[in-house]
């Protein structure tokens, strides 16, 4: 089977870590057998006019079972260049942002496979709309962790690589700050409210994010929503205690986990559990056997199952 990948999630010097989800999906795909083309273009409305006539001269050269693309906005490029089958997932801002959410909905019916990151996104969530469903052409298909990447390791250990305090008291924010929907305000107010430092993952490459994660006492996901939550896998597999709202897969992640939090966000009861790991000597979780269930390997298996079943239909 031969994929073409499309995306347009690409890093940057800005954004590093930038749809490394992906390419880690592409990385697992491969393991299991298929033969796949990643075609990754730069952000920016100026790209798109570009991406899309580059997709027609690759559909033109080379011959692709189908097309696999990661973003409404990449799918409309994969769309506009004639790409069939056409799988498009959607991960979340594509879904909620006021701009790119309609143009998402109105692609999803021209597809062959709507695929999103989570079931969270077919459903309305924070006053937006979710994706449409359609009979017998929709799925969730969520990229997955890379555990090889992320596991346990000393706390002191990785505090000393990234030149922190040994006995310092550290919350992990990890995502951009400048991004809105993510609600990097919360994350201070609780920060100041326990007195611990708020270390945020905007500008970390990829290869350091797991230092990051377990030299924190715990990491916050204060978003108003998510089309999955990747980086909460992420800490449960370096067994990192979460403090999340319900948004995306949370609370399915972490319900039931011991010193796990899945709420809205509310600044006494988020501090009381937060102040607990930032005082213990070394606050580790049992979270690593839970992220299991999204590793990047079974996801990928799901992903092939789909295709599968997508080219028999249209045989």
């Amino acid at each position: 089977m031969r994929v073409l990948v499309v995306t347009n999630m690409t890093p940057e010097p800005a954004a590093p870590a930038r749809g490394r989800f992906v390419r880690d999906q592409v990385d697992a795909l491969r393991r299991e057998g298929v033969e796949v083309e990643l075609y990754s273009f730069p952000v920016g409305s100026r790209q798109y006019p570009l991406a899309t006539w580059a997709i027609r001269r690759l559909l033109r050269r080379q011959r692709f079972d189908l097309v696999h693309a990661h973003y409404g906005l990449a799918g409309w490029c994969a769309l506009m260049a004639g790409a069939r089958p056409l799988v498009v997932t959607f991960h979340g801002t594509d879904v909620r942002h006021p701009v790119v959410g309609p143009l998402s909905r109105r692609l999803a019916p021209r597809l062959d496979l709507i695929a999103a990151a989570s079931r969270a996104l077919f459903a309305p969530e924070s006053g937006r709309a979710g994706l449409p469903r359609v009979a017998g052409a929709s799925a969730v298909l969520p990229c997955g962790a890379d555990l090889d990447s992320f596991a346990p390791g000393s706390r002191g250990d990785a505090r000393r690589r990234l030149g922190l305090d040994r006995e310092g008291r550290y919350l992990l924010f990890p995502a951009a700050p400048s991004r809105p929907v993510k609600r990097h305000d919360r994350a201070i107010q609780l920060a100041r409210l326990v007195d611990a430092e708020l270390l945020s993952a905007g500008g970390i490459e990829a290869g350091r994010m797991v230092d990051w994660v377990n030299a924190a006492n715990a990491v916050l996901i204060t978003s108003d929503n998510e089309g999955f939550g990747l980086a909460a896998v992420e800490a449960l597999a370096c067994d990192v205690p979460v403090l999340s709202t319900p948004v995306g897969i949370a609370p399915i992640l972490l319900r039931g986990i011991d010193g796990c939090l899945v709420e809205p966000f509310e600044p006494a009861s988020w501090a009381a559990v937060a102040r607990a790991h930032l005082d213990a000597a070394d606050p580790r979780i049992a979270g690593r056997d839970r992220a299991r269930w999204f590793a990047a390997e079974p996801m990928a298996e799901r992903v092939v199952i789909a295709y599968r079943e997508l080219l028999a239909d249209a045989a």
